[in-house]
């Protein structure tokens, strides 16, 4: 089984994302875990995955609201959804977000 982790970083305040919902779930749409990201902006109790297709879904217009931050109705990024694989049962991946409320980056971090 491989580990997995993520890290929020907010782009447009400079500081890790606390207080992100998030879910992560089969390609086939069961949700294996859901939660929030910490004070540092990581969610550490994310469960090991076998090979296979999964989603990670982020609360990326809630989480800027309670920031104060003013959107439209309806914002630009709502729900940010990262659709990844793994392939390898032995390996740690390490899916971050860097967001704003008008973009946002990922890639597979170590």
């Amino acid at each position: 089984m491989s580990s997995l982790s993520t890290h929020v970083l907010d782009t447009t305040h400079g500081r890790p994302a606390a207080g992100v919902a998030l879910s992560l779930a089969t390609a086939a749409g069961h949700v294996l875990f859901t939660g929030e990201t910490n004070a540092d902006g990581r969610c550490p109790a994310l469960p090991a995955l076998a090979p296979g297709r999964y989603r990670l879904a982020f609360g990326a217009a809630d989480y800027f609201r309670a920031s104060g931050v003013a959107l439209p109705e309806p914002p630009f990024l709502d729900l940010v959804t990262i659709d990844f694989g793994i392939a390898d049962a032995t390996a740690h991946y390490h899916v971050p977000l860097l967001v704003s409320p008008y973009g946002y980056s990922t890639y597979r971090g170590s």
